[in-house]
C-alpha cells in the first residue's frame, strides 16, 4: 500500500469531513489552500458522465476556449501550404510544413503539443494517423483542428484551448488553469469548461448526465464540487 505524505495527510484534512459536494467558489478557494509546491500546479477538473462510452452517439468530446487561457503556451504544428501556410506562421505557429513535416513525424519526431491541418493536406496528413492517433494528436474536423481557417485555430490554442473525449469510463478531463490563478479566472475557467461540456449533452441519453465533478491540482487531494 503507498505510503500517504505528510503534507497529503495536511491537506486531505481540510476537506470536508462527509466528502460532501461543495459550491465550486468553495472548491476554489480551498484548493488554493493547496499551492504549497515550489512549482506553479496545474488545475484539472474530472467530470464523470452518465454516458455509455461503447455508443458512438454518446462520446462526448470537443474544445473550448477558456476566458483565461491555461497558463501555459502550446506548441503548435501545422501542416499547409502557401498563403494558408505563412497565415499560420503569422498567427505564432511554432511548426508549419508540408512533406517536410510529414517525414519529420513519420522519424519519430512528436515535440509539439497540438496539430492542426488546412482540409487540403488530409491527404498527406492521413497515413500518420498510427503516429499521431495513439497520441491524441491526429488533425480532425470535429475537434476543430482541420479548418481552412488556420490562423484564427492557431491563436486559439495559443490562448489557451484545451480539447477533451471522454474516457473508457465516461470521465472527461481537462486542464484548466495554474494554482498561481486567482480565485475569481480559476472559476470562471472551471464554469466556462463545465457549461460548455453540459452543452454537449448526447440526445440519447435518458438519466443523469453529469454525475459528479472533481477539481485538483497536480499534487493535491481532489475537491468534489456541486453540479449546478
Amino acid at each position: 500500500m503507498a505510503k500517504v505524505s505528510k503534507r497529503m495527510k495536511e491537506m486531505e484534512a481540510k476537506l470536508p469531513k462527509t466528502k460532501a459536494p461543495i459550491p465550486l467558489a468553495e472548491a476554489v478557494s480551498l484548493l488554493k489552500q493547496f499551492n504549497v509546491r515550489k512549482f506553479d500546479q496545474t488545475v484539472e477538473i474530472s467530470m464523470r458522465l452518465g454516458v455509455d462510452p461503447k455508443m458512438a452517439d454518446q462520446i462526448v468530446r470537443g474544445s473550448v476556449v477558456l476566458p483565461n487561457g491555461i497558463g501555459k503556451s502550446l506548441r503548435v504544428a501545422v501542416f499547409a501550404k502557401g498563403e494558408k501556410a505563412e497565415e499560420a506562421t503569422a498567427a505564432g505557429a511554432d511548426f508549419v510544413g508540408a512533406a517536410d513535416l510529414a517525414e519529420k513525424i513519420k522519424g519519430g519526431w512528436l515535440d509539439f503539443d497540438v496539430c492542426i491541418a488546412s482540409p487540403d493536406m488530409m491527404g498527406m496528413v492521413g497515413p500518420l494517423g498510427r503516429v499521431l492517433g495513439p497520441r491524441g494528436l491526429m488533425p480532425s474536423p470535429r475537434a476543430g483542428t482541420v479548418t481552412p481557417d488556420i490562423a484564427k485555430t492557431v491563436k486559439e490554442y495559443k490562448a489557451g484551448k484545451v480539447e477533451f473525449r471522454n474516457d473508457k469510463g465516461g470521465i472527461v478531463h481537462a486542464v484548466v488553469g495554474k494554482i498561481s490563478f486567482d480565485e475569481a479566472k480559476l472559476q470562471e475557467n472551471v464554469q466556462a469548461f463545465i457549461q460548455y461540456v453540459i452543452s454537449l449533452k448526447p440526445a440519447s441519453i435518458k438519466g443523469v448526465y453529469v454525475k459528479s465533478i472533481s477539481l485538483s491540482a497536480t499534487m493535491s487531494p481532489g475537491i468534489n464540487v456541486q453540479i449546478s
